[in-house]
């Protein structure tokens, strides 16, 4: 069975690859086909899975090309991890943004919206191709913003295409974790909302839910991530745990705050911590596996490292820095192909699921998984705070699919001024003329 990576000389590669190798049995991945645009960077991590693979009996074979249409052609699952603009796109997005006073964040805010502008009609070509190339693959989007994106490319690929995030993974993990749950697998998370906007309503042990008992006991509350993030207070009042990254709606200004007054942005930080590591893994003298363990150590600990000092929630914990969308994506490629049916929390469409969108409306959500793909599990109405958020950043993701489509800077003015954390018609304006500035692909913004 062939994987195609696009995106494939990415820094998180490795991951998948690792836990490629610990797969047995039939159906398993035989073959991964790297592609990217980035010759050196394919070499740099091409080297990293050379070293990991040592050893390994029967080891995935490796392949690396520039070309997307040879990673194509053949494919039985394609994983999708671009990055339009690379790491200094991503700096830039952030920098236009903290100029007026609001949001750079790569998914969240006017950051995410740039991004996708000029990420979506990538994805979009993308689809095509693995259309016409490989109709029968399943697509595996991990490409940020994830919601957005795998919308995008669901209007020409269908339900064959999924998307992924290690987000709630990790959220229901550490919830299980704190509620004495002896494997937290065997819980089930009662989770739903948008790619990075979502919410835990209900997580249940053996057919309980436990979650009254957490919010009930503050020192429970404190002893986790987000317990700390948000405070007990909040999350009691809210009836339910947020995604790490609605830290960003709720504390939107002292994150604002903190993320201008840091010496530099996390694109920043990550696209000089990955030159390093990629001029490192290219010197053959060098242990590239190594070199990539160290950065990854460094990246891991440091992450919404603003958030958690704005919040005095402290540095993140051993058990959370072992990152967790590979194995997602592993589960998820072994359901479909084995028919090895399991439950995974996955961005797809709604097909009314959640009634306040219609039914094309990429959400978050469990679902359970077979041979024939993802299907959504129904879940209870959200609570009125929740609804609207979610409602409004829908419609913003529209206008941005819109604005892509169409290539009407009138549109991506709207996009920017309609969301929550862009507060005036004016400073929509000039993000729009800002990100024009800085990134060629988005030239298209007539």
């Amino acid at each position: 069975m062939q994987l195609t990576i696009l995106g494939g000389g990415g820094f998180r590669v490795p991951l998948v690859y690792r836990a490629l190798l610990g797969d047995r049995g039939a159906g398993r991945v035989t073959r991964v086909v790297l592609q990217d645009p980035d010759a050196g960077r394919l070499h740099a991590v091409s080297r990293v899975l050379d070293e990991q693979a040592a050893g390994v009996p029967d080891a995935p074979e490796v392949v690396a090309t520039t070309d997307l249409d040879e990673a194509l052609r053949g494919a039985d699952f394609v994983f999708s991890a671009i990055r339009v603009g690379g790491l200094e796109g991503r700096a830039n997005d952030e920098r236009v943004a903290l100029a007026e006073g609001v949001l750079g964040q790569e998914t969240v805010g006017a950051g995410g919206i740039a991004y996708g502008l000029r990420t979506v009609p990538v994805a979009v070509g993308i689809a095509a191709r693995i259309a016409r190339l490989a109709p029968d693959a399943w697509v595996i989007n991990f490409t940020n913003p994830a919601g957005l994106v795998t919308e995008a490319m669901s209007r020409r690929l269908g339900d064959r295409v999924i998307g992924i995030c290690d987000s709630p993974v990790g959220l229901g993990r550490r919830i299980a974790r704190v509620l004495g749950a002896t494997d937290p697998a065997e819980a089930w998370i009662d989770y739903v909302g948008l790619n990075h906007l979502g919410w835990v309503r209900g997580l249940r042990i053996a057919g309980r839910d436990e979650l009254p008992r957490l919010l009930a006991d503050p020192a429970l509350l404190g002893s986790f991530e987000e317990g700390r993030l948000f405070g007990a207070d909040w999350l009691r009042s809210l009836g339910a745990i947020p995604n790490e990254y609605l830290h960003y709606y709720y504390f939107n200004r002292e994150t604002v705050r903190a993320y201008q007054e840091a010496e530099r942005t996390r694109g920043a930080f990550l696209r000089d911590q990955q030159a390093r590591f990629y001029a490192e893994a290219g010197d053959p003298a060098v242990s590239a596996l190594a070199a990539w363990g160290r950065t990854r150590a460094e990246r891991e600990a440091t992450y919404m490292a603003e958030n958690r000092e704005s919040a005095g929630a402290g540095e993140r914990e051993a058990d959370d820095l072992s990152g967790g969308y590979e194995k997602v994506a592993l589960a998820l490629m072994r359901a479909i192909a084995r028919d090895e049916r399991t439950t995974l929390i996955l961005n797809v469409r709604n097909r009314g699921t959640l009634t306040v969108l219609d039914a094309d409306a990429v959400i978050e959500v469990p679902c359970l998984v077979d041979a024939n793909g993802a299907h959504p599990v129904a879940v209870d109405p959200l609570p009125g705070h929740a609804t609207g958020l979610v409602c409004s950043v829908k419609a913003v993701e529209r206008e941005v699919l819109s604005a892509a489509e169409s290539g009407s800077r009138t549109t991506a003015v709207k996009a920017f001024a309609l969301h929550p954390l862009v507060d005036s018609v004016t400073v929509a304006r000039r993000l729009v003329d800002g990100y024009r500035a800085v990134h060629p692909g988005l030239a298209y913004l007539g």
